[in-house]
């Protein structure tokens, strides 16, 4: 697929010296969805706030379908929806004149068909004489993805679109993310959910201390980075781990009922059978093993815990 936004070497240093962005470069492809993952003060905010044009870069470019953000602003900035963390809404406007207000704003023509096959999109048709008071939460934050949409981006930007969302909207709104992918539309969404990444990106970027530690296909990356962990449930508790056994690495929890063994999925030799051997020469008794696979979410954290070593 073609190359939709193409950010190279992008830097934002604020006057007081720090660093919110160091040298951020990214290709996003038309139609995918990519995750960025980071703790709070990554910088995910102000990379998506440089690229809609909120935030000025101090060097660096951003193009969206080959407009420079700053030298083709409108053009570049027509191409972009953007769902803010923050519900700033008129609360006594009404959703259908609400979004086609959006619309006007960015010069398109009214076309109350389109706005309803939004609404419609968004489970908000029936909701379209409402006041935006009258919402619940996650009707409000649908509205502003209508918002967002109204003016029919080719890119749409989720700043932590399911913050403070119950499960079941949440899940409302990957369904929707879906939907807009068929429709050809480019979405990346910023998150502290890690099991949203895990549900419904193509790609996952992890962003920490303003550079991007990675990007890659999410398959891929717990493929290559996930590990498998054995737990060796025992029958008897243990106080420490036995002195035959200290070349595994193990971790001793559950209040020593348990051994934790870790092993890299891609290594020709796991070590099980032979770790197994030993346990029962150790004198200890097995109830029972269990396997699970490492997920996105312990990939993140080790990712941004490491970083946070280099950097100290």
């Amino acid at each position: 697929m073609p190359t939709i936004l193409s950010i190279k070497d992008l830097r934002k240093t604020y006057d007081s010296g720090f660093e919110a962005l160091k040298s951020v470069s990214l290709d996003i492809e038309e139609g995918e969805i990519i995750a960025l993952l980071g703790p709070n003060g990554a910088g995910k905010t102000t990379l998506i706030s440089t690229i809609c044009g909120i935030t000025m870069p101090t060097s660096g470019t951003v193009t969206v379908a080959g407009h420079d953000t700053i030298k083709d602003y409108r053009a570049a900035r027509s191409l972009i929806g953007l769902v803010p963390q923050e519900i700033a809404l008129e609360p006594f406007g009404r959703v259908m004149s609400t979004v086609r207000f959006s619309r006007g704003l960015f010069g398109k023509p009214r076309d109350d068909a389109a706005v309803a096959d939004i609404l419609k999109r968004l489970s908000l048709w029936d909701k379209r004489d409402n006041q935006i008071h009258e919402l619940s939460g996650g009707m409000k934050r649908r509205v502003l993805i209508a918002k967002a949409l109204a003016h029919e981006p080719r890119i749409l930007f989720l700043d932590e679109p399911t913050a403070g969302v119950d499960v079941e909207l949440r899940k409302d709104m990957w369904a929707i993310v879906e939907k807009l992918r068929a429709d050809g539309v480019t979405t990346i969404l910023t998150t502290h959910y890690i099991e949203e990444a895990e549900a419904i990106a193509d790609r996952v970027g992890v962003i920490a201390n303003g550079e991007i530690l990675l990007v890659e296909d999410k398959d891929k990356l717990m493929v290559r980075m996930g590990q498998k962990q054995l737990d060796v449930q025992l029958s008897a508790q243990l106080k420490h781990i036995p002195q035959a056994l200290t070349k595994y690495d193990l971790d001793l929890k559950d209040e020593g009922w348990t051994l934790v063994y870790r092993y890299d999925t891609k290594a020709e030799r796991t070590g099980i059978t032979q770790l197994l051997t030993d346990v029962s020469s150790a004198g200890l008794q097995l109830r029972d093993v269990v396997t699970r696979q490492s997920s996105l979410e312990d990939i993140f954290v080790s990712l941004v815990h490491k970083d946070a070593e280099d950097a100290a």
